[in-house]
Formats: structure tokens, C-alpha cells, sequence
């Protein structure tokens, strides 16, 4: 698996670095701050409500502003929600290939954060699942970009179906990365299995990790000191593709990478969190943005770490750091 961003390609555009491009869907997140939620029929007062742009937007704003060059290729629609999401993106540089969706708006995702920050998300399907294989072509991969793609993409045949075809022309050596979410370990086996088979880098949480696990009874005895999140991404790696790397995250713990035979814990930054909405996708961006700057996969597995920790003490899922933050958070736990 090429990560490289000095390697020399000849199909890649000169002294050009990988990009990220996100397939994946673009939401507009409504998000409502309650002191609990409320029971089966009842009613809660929400503290206040916001709009932002979402989803796929999240992890690709880290990306941008970690220096990543980042397009999105998934459908966004004609209308107030789209209009959002084509403005936010803009507003770091970052190119939507496909042309907007007629006569369909974006769809909205409501999550509501308790006071403990912990979230709970009701979907709506809109425009965003109106890909197509043209559609995700006008993305233009070439060989060492890093292609994300969501679970949640494959559990909705409309956005599954375009989205398998098109991955299976891709250039061998563009990076396929993984981003499981909840959905993933109850795919369809065949589903799984296809998706995996692309599979060059995995990206996933404890739970998510743990869950794939599980339902392919894998059991996952590590060395006594190796941490259970590192002896998941040990054990995750053999699944994908040769030379596949797993990343497994556990919020303030921070993170293990498994990559070229070794494993590594990359201890987190512990943080009094006001908002966890959007911490992993801003983890995700950060971390593709560093690969694609050529740093090995323990260094972008730090700097994903800090990024995420900055980002749990702002609320909303569009407050990813800058890369200058990111470099000051360091610097001040070195």
C-alpha cells in the first residue's frame, strides 16, 4: 500500500500530494443540547439548536485544515441544505465534484447531546444518496489518493450498489479507507466481505472494531501488556488487503495502529468534553491528512489524537483545529 506523498507516480499530476476524497454522505446535522432525553412519548426542553454541515463534511474540513488536499465526491442537493453544505465546504477549499442534485434537497440528521456529551442521531434519506458511478468518477482518482467510504454507505442499496461497481475500477494502488460506523458488522456476509477485499486502511472505534470481530468469531489474545484496542487492530489487519493498516480508536485512551507487522498504542490527551459530535470524523480527517503528508503511521495517529481532543471542547462537528493548533497542543505535551 503506496501512502507515500514523495513517492513518484507517473500517472500522478506532477509534484502533486494524495488527496482525500470522501464518498460518503454529506448531512446537515440539527443539533439540540438536552439535559437527558426524554421517555417513550414524552417531551424534553432542548437548550439550544444548531445547524451545520455534516457527515462526510467532517472528516474532510479536518483534512483541509490540517493541509490536506480534500474533494468530496459524494451527491449533495438543490436547496437550503445543500446550499449549507456546498458553502461550508468552499469555505476550506474544498471541491465538490459531482453537480447538485435536481430537484432534491440534502437530508438532516438530528442529534441530541446530553450533558454528558453523549449523542443520540434520527437520519433522513435526501439527495445525498443519489450517487451514481458517473457521478463518483467526476472525483478523478488517481493512483495514492486515499479514498474514504462509510459503512453507512453500504447499508442503503442506493448508495451501496454504485458505490461497490465503482470501487472495483479504481486504480490498484489508490488507498481505500475504511470507516465502518455502527452498520458495518451487520452487513450481508457478501457485502462485508466485498468491501473488505478493496480495503487498504481501517479506521474504526473500539465498539465497531470489536463487533466485526465478533461476528467472524475472531478471538484476539495479544501479548499480556498489549492493550484489547491494539490487539483488535493485530487482528483486523489480515482481513483486508496485503499490507492493509487498522486503526482502532477509544475516545480519550487514544488509538492503536497496526501497519507494516508492528503494532503501536498512541496514548490520547484526556479532555473535559462539551460536545464528542464529530470527534471521530475530525480524528479520521486528521490522521488521512498526515499520510498524505508522507508522516509515518505512529505520527499521524498522535496528530489525529490532538485533533480529536481539541475538537471535544468546542461544540459543533465543524470545529476541527488548524494544523498551527494542532502543532501548539503538541508542543505544550512534549
Amino acid at each position: 500500500m503506496r501512502t507515500d506523498a514523495d513517492a513518484t507516480d507517473p500517472h500522478r499530476k506532477s509534484g502533486s500530494a494524495p488527496r482525500v476524497i470522501h464518498t460518503g454522505q454529506a448531512l446537515v446535522d440539527l443539533i439540540v443540547e438536552v439535559p437527558d432525553l426524554p421517555a417513550r412519548g414524552q417531551n424534553v426542553m432542548a437548550s439550544s439548536a444548531n445547524r451545520y454541515a455534516g457527515g462526510a463534511v467532517t472528516v474532510l474540513l479536518a483534512a483541509a485544515r490540517l493541509g490536506g488536499g480534500c474533494v468530496h465526491a459524494g451527491a449533495v442537493g438543490t436547496g437550503p441544505n445543500g446550499d449549507l453544505i456546498r458553502a461550508m465546504l468552499a469555505a476550506d477549499g474544498i471541491a465538490a465534484s459531482a453537480p447538485p442534485v435536481p430537484d432534491r434537497d440534502t437530508g438532516v440528521c438530528v442529534v441530541m447531546v446530553e450533558l454528558t456529551a453523549e449523542r443520540t442521531f434520527v437520519t433522513t434519506l435526501g439527495a445525498e444518496r443519489h450517487i451514481t458511478v458517473d457521478s463518483l468518477a467526476t472525483a478523478g482518482v488517481e493512483p495514492g489518493d486515499l479514498v474514504c467510504v462509510t459503512g453507512y454507505s453500504l447499508a442503503v442499496g442506493r448508495t451501496r450498489d454504485p458505490l461497490l461497481a465503482w470501487l472495483a475500477d479504481l486504480p490498484d494502488e489508490a488507498v481505500v479507507v475504511l470507516d465502518p460506523g455502527a452498520a458495518f458488522a451487520g452487513l450481508p456476509v457478501e457485502v462485508r466481505e466485498r468491501m473488505l477485499a478493496r480495503t487498504d486502511v481501517w479506521t474504526g472505534n473500539a465498539e465497531e472494531s470489536a463487533d466485526l470481530l465478533a461476528v467472524l468469531d475472531i478471538a484476539t489474545h495479544g501479548p499480556d501488556a498489549e492493550s484489547a484496542i491494539a490487539a483488535h487492530a493485530r487482528a483486523l489487519a489480515p482481513l483486508m488487503r496485503a499490507g492493509a493498516v487498522a486503526v482502532v480508536r477509544d475516545g480519550a485512551a487514544g488509538c492503536a495502529v497496526h501497519a507494516n507487522g508492528e503494532t503501536f498504542s498512541i496514548p490520547g490527551f484526556p479532555q473535559t468534553p462539551v460536545d464528542t459530535n464529530g470527534a471521530g470524523d475530525t480524528h479520521t480527517g486528521a490522521l488521512l491528512a498526515a499520510i498524505a503528508a508522507g508522516s509515518p503511521w505512529p505520527d499521524a495517529c498522535r496528530r489525529a489524537n490532538a485533533a480529536a481532543a481539541i475538537k471535544v471542547t468546542r461544540r459543533g462537528p465543524t470545529t476541527a483545529p488548524t494544523a498551527a493548533e494542532v502543532d501548539a497542543f503538541l508542543r505544550d505535551r512534549s
